[in-house]
């Protein structure tokens, strides 16, 4: 499912239950040591989906702990992303020779809780999104712009280094290509890539599911947005 909304050559895996093979690697168990059952079994879960891919890379299966700002840590020049909701466990990974950066998640789709859109949306995105709407009431717009500002920041801040909100960032969704741009309204230097401020993203609807991805690569290196 992920994989159609992602170049080829990234490697993706995915399971909409958990494994009983699904086991954490010592190194990562203690991360989610006294986390309740559920949360274990999604973080033993991705973590499968994210061996599972390094293998289809053909790389040794290895561990993916968490390091002190909780975002995995991946093998040495291998750029990755792992999501996990009710009923979908995935990652995707792919060698820095072929992206710089890359940022998926997976939410039910539903609509977000009464009142929790204004608190994730900007209120310049706010009329496009009532207009969506309209175009196509197909798509909860409100859950899509939950997930496409998760996959934004997963994508950026293992380039930056810096934690952004949902406020830092601002959507344009084309409903036809199923395809967005996201403008970050903060400085993005990064020693890998250089200014990076505007970032685009895929997105789909399949059982039952809103799947987002960004990828950065080498043509996404300028800077046309607001710093």
């Amino acid at each position: 499912m992920l994989a159609k909304i992602l170049p080829e050559g990234v490697a993706v895996a995915e399971f909409l239950c958990d494994p009983p093979e699904a086991r954490p690697y010592p190194q990562e168990a203690a991360a989610v040591a006294g986390a309740v059952p559920e949360r274990r079994l999604e973080y033993a879960t991705v973590r499968h989906c994210a061996r599972l891919a390094l293998t289809q890379l053909g790389l040794p299966p290895v561990a993916v702990p968490s390091g002190p700002d909780r975002a995995p840590i991946w093998p040495a020049d291998i750029a990755g992303s792992m999501t996990h909701c009710t009923g979908y466990r995935g990652a995707a990974l792919a060698p820095v020779t072929l992206l710089d950066s890359i940022g998926i998640d997976a939410e039910p789709h539903e609509p977000l809780p009464d009142g929790l859109l204004r608190l994730i949306a900007r209120p310049d995105e706010l009329p496009g999104l009532a207009a969506l709407r309209s175009a196509r009431p197909d798509v909860h717009w409100d859950r899509l712009t939950f997930s496409a500002k998760e996959s934004v920041y997963k994508a950026w801040y293992p380039l930056v280094r810096r934690w952004i909100g949902f406020e830092d960032a601002s959507l344009r969704f084309d409903p036809v290509a199923e395809t967005f741009t996201a403008t970050v309204h903060q400085a993005g230097e990064s020693v890998a890539v250089g200014p990076l401020s505007v970032l685009t993203g895929r997105w789909r609807i399949v059982r039952g599911l809103l799947l987002t991805a960004v990828v950065v690569t080498g043509q996404d290196r300028r800077c046309t947005g607001d710093a």
